[in-house]
């Protein structure tokens, strides 16, 4: 498994470590401007879950699911822990790696080397709306090839609008290490195709099972939770973020206006928001406009 390291502490083993992990089709590349601003203050780990960037791919593909990537993770902090002691540990996860951050913090007796102190949930909770897994059914694993890096931007652009708006320079930087160089000439996603597997295979049925467990978890974990969703998601609805505040450890919910799913965390609004949740303000608004978000008016 890869990861990506950031640290401008001065320590190359500094004890405050935050862990970011991306999303199910994504790479620890996508948390590239937060992971410089909070490097500042922490040591900033990004792995790209195996079978994604620049790690292997699993030969069994039934094995991508939570159960391996959680004990990856675990694997991961054990050597980082090794490198220097963890004092502090906190997680942020979008989408899939905000379950596998609920299956880390909320399963007692795991050997963490720290509990999870601060867990951020990126548009993601117990409860994933049916729809939007179909939907994300239909494009995972598909349309892996493209001529070129622009047109592999533009088409990701449309199945990523829920990302929130971008400039050109925001994108591309978000595109580009998502592509790798295909046989041909062009380009191809940086995925392995057979992570669409075990979603494809499973049903509703199947689906409601796994939102039970999840809700199980998520009433043991401990850690202070803030939960970001974006205002227009379609995978968790505003009903699981109300139900997520009252239960369990009580996430504070923070929308984001003009986005679905998922916040990228590159506007500066949004990554100032992270900063503060992350080192102690207890003040934090319940919605972030476009113009607090991006810092630009709007019309």
């Amino acid at each position: 498994m890869a990861c990506w390291e950031w640290n401008n502490t001065g320590d190359p083993a500094h004890p405050h470590v935050i862990v970011c992990v991306h999303g199910l089709s994504r790479q620890g590349r996508d948390f590239d401007v937060l992971a410089q601003d909070l490097s500042r203050s922490a040591r900033v780990i990004c792995p790209d879950v195996i079978g994604r960037g620049e790690s292997d791919w699993l030969q069994d593909p039934s094995a991508y699911q939570l159960p391996v990537y959680a004990a990856d993770m675990l694997a991961l902090l054990t050597l980082v822990h090794a490198q220097g002691e963890i004092t502090r540990l906190d997680w942020i996860g979008t989408s899939m790696g905000g379950l596998v951050g609920m299956a880390l913090a909320g399963q007692p007796g795991l050997p963490l080397p720290r509990p999870i102190s601060r867990l951020v949930l990126n548009d993601v909770g117990p409860a994933i709306e049916w729809s939007a897994l179909q939907r994300i059914q239909g494009y995972l694993g598909k349309n892996l090839h493209f001529p070129d890096a622009e047109q592999a931007a533009a088409e990701l652009y449309l199945i990523s609008q829920g990302f929130g708006p971008h400039d050109q320079r925001q994108w591309s930087a978000l595109t580009a290490p998502m592509l790798r160089p295909a046989g041909d000439g062009g380009v191809q996603l940086h995925y392995d195709p057979a992570i669409a597997e075990p979603m494809a295979q499973m049903t509703q049925e199947q689906a409601q099972a796994g939102e039970a467990l999840l809700w199980q978890l998520y009433a043991q974990i401990k850690a202070r939770v803030l939960l970001v969703r974006g205002a227009q998601s379609d995978l968790l609805s505003a009903a699981t973020a109300k139900a997520m505040g009252e239960q369990g450890p009580k996430a504070h919910c923070v929308e984001f206006e003009g986005v679905g799913h998922a916040p990228t965390f590159v506007a500066a609004g949004q990554v100032a928001l992270l900063r503060k949740f992350l080192w102690g303000d207890e003040c934090l608004p319940s919605t972030l406009s476009l113009a607090e978000q991006t810092g630009r008016a709007t019309a």
